[in-house]
């Protein structure tokens, strides 16, 4: 067997997992360089918090980004302008049993607009105008830090006389993220090495009526900031495969759990990076793929593993790595 240098891999994705790349360049007119506005959101989600609210999160900017702040619309309606630090809103005032399409751009600080995020649509439950009665409490608020950005939170769920719609998961008093109905847990990211934090949960129905915070949860992240544990993708898998005289490596893995949406991940060959993944569209649900064209020989030699960029706009902690034989069964 041989080892062949990550350099004279040619990588391509295959037609449903193809990377996406923008690159983009400054000119200069009469009044200097100039600067491409921010680029889109990415990772932008919504879900109905109750008949007539809906939470629309979506991701961080990766490094380097100046934004100030973000525009949020429902359908071509501009509904809510935010300071850049905010990275999530709850949208009230809607209908129930109705469809909405929200997006979102982004603004520097000359005040340019990016273009819009992918469009996310959502339905509002029905609402009930004899409900007036709050969930129960959530039981039994777990958690632990998961290194020094992140933290996971457990819950025991609510029942409601019509049903629940929502939990609410708030910091010191500050709501934080929304959870869909049936969700039972969440990881937050975003946070500070070292830091004290309190968390409190609450279950909300579709008429609005919240319960009470369930017990507070206080916890501590680890110090050191490169500190990603319990963020790397899951399951990991990388096998060989031939296809017309040539030797391909197919990859597969569980996303990491977030509070958000994973838009890009990084393929590392031989522990050199090697490149990007970025989803052009929805990343798949569950279970993601990607392959990628190898070698025409048999018995070539590579290591592989890959990273998430997290909704935070941070690199979480590295996959295990598998080792890959053209031609041969996959090694651990």
């Amino acid at each position: 067997m041989r080892h062949i240098p990550p350099h004279r891999i040619p990588l391509r994705a295959l037609p449903l997992c193809a990377a996406a790349f923008l690159l983009t360049s400054c000119g200069w007119t009469d009044d200097g360089p100039s600067v491409a506005p921010p680029a889109a959101p990415i990772g932008v989600t919504a879900e109905a918090g109750s008949s007539s609210t809906v939470h629309v999160m979506w991701n961080r900017p990766g490094p380097g980004a100046k934004v100030e702040g973000y525009s949020v619309y429902q359908g071509e309606k501009l509904v809510k302008e935010l300071p850049g630090e905010q990275y999530m809103v709850d949208i009230s005032g809607l209908k129930p049993s109705a469809s909405y399409s929200f997006t979102v751009r982004a603004r520097d600080d000359r005040g340019t607009l990016g273009p819009r995020s992918r469009a996310v649509k959502v339905t509002t439950p029905r609402f009930k105008k004899a409900d007036k009665k709050p969930p129960t409490v959530p039981g039994e608020l777990k958690g632990d830090a998961r290194g020094a950005r992140s933290a996971l939170l457990t819950w025991k769920s609510s029942t409601d006389d019509q049903a629940v719609a929502s939990y609410d998961i708030y910091q010191s008093g500050t709501k934080i993220h929304s959870a869909g109905a049936k969700a039972t847990r969440t990881v937050v990211t975003g946070l500070r090495p070292g830091t004290d934090y309190t968390f409190t949960v609450k279950a909300r129905d579709a008429s609005d009526n919240s319960s009470a915070a369930s017990n507070a949860l206080r916890l501590t992240t680890a110090e050191g900031a490169e500190d990603a544990r319990g963020t790397a993708p899951t399951e990991f898998e990388a096998v060989s495969r031939e296809e017309d005289g040539s030797y391909h490596i197919d990859l597969s893995w569980n996303p990491p759990e977030t509070d958000g949406v994973v838009m890009q991940y990084r393929i590392q060959l031989n522990r050199e990076q090697t490149t990007s993944l970025v989803w052009g569209g929805n990343p798949p649900k569950g279970r993601a793929k990607h392959s990628f064209y190898a070698d025409r020989e048999k018995g070539v030699t590579y290591r592989v593993r890959i990273q998430a960029m997290l909704p935070d706009g941070t690199f979480g902690e590295y996959s295990p790595e598998r080792v890959v034989v053209t031609g041969e069964a996959p090694k651990r």
